[in-house]
C-alpha cells in the first residue's frame, strides 16, 4: 500500500509582496528551498492562515527574507499575511513509523526559528 505524507513545511512564512504580472508561482528564498527539501518548479500547497485560503502552485527560488506570491496567486494573499507552505510525497505503507518530514518554523523576519 502506498500512501501519501507531509514531505516538507514552511511554517508560518511572512508573506512580504505580490505580484499579478508574474509567472504564476510563489518564490521562497533559497535557504528555506534548501532546508524544507523542496525543489524549484515542485508543486506545494499553501495554506494562507490569515484568510484560511489554499491554493496549489509551485516554488521559484527568490530572494533571501522574502515570500512572494505571483500571479493568480497574489489575489490569495497580501503583505503581511502569514502562510503556512507545504509538499507532498508518496511512501510505502510500511515507512510510515519511521517517516519524519522537513518541518521548519519560520520567525517574522522569515528567517528558521532556533531548533
Amino acid at each position: 500500500m502506498r500512501v501519501t505524507v507531509l514531505k516538507s513545511k514552511i511554517h508560518r512564512a511572512t508573506v512580504t509582496d505580490s505580484s499579478l504580472n508574474y509567472e504564476g508561482s510563489i518564490s521562497i528564498p533559497p535557504s528555506l528551498v534548501e532546508r524544507a527539501g523542496l525543489r524549484e518548479y515542485e508543486k506545494v500547497l499553501v495554506a494562507n492562515v490569515n484568510t484560511g485560503h489554499r491554493f496549489e502552485t509551485y516554488v521559484i527560488v527568490g530572494d533571501e527574507g522574502r515570500i512572494q506570491l505571483n500571479g493568480a496567486a497574489a489575489h490569495l494573499g497580501k503583505p503581511g499575511d502569514k502562510v503556512i507552505i507545504m509538499a507532498w510525497t508518496t511512501i510505502d505503507g510500511a515507512e510510515c513509523a519511521s517517516f519524519k518530514p522537513n518541518v521548519v518554523l519560520i520567525d517574522d523576519d522569515n528567517q528558521p526559528k532556533a531548533d
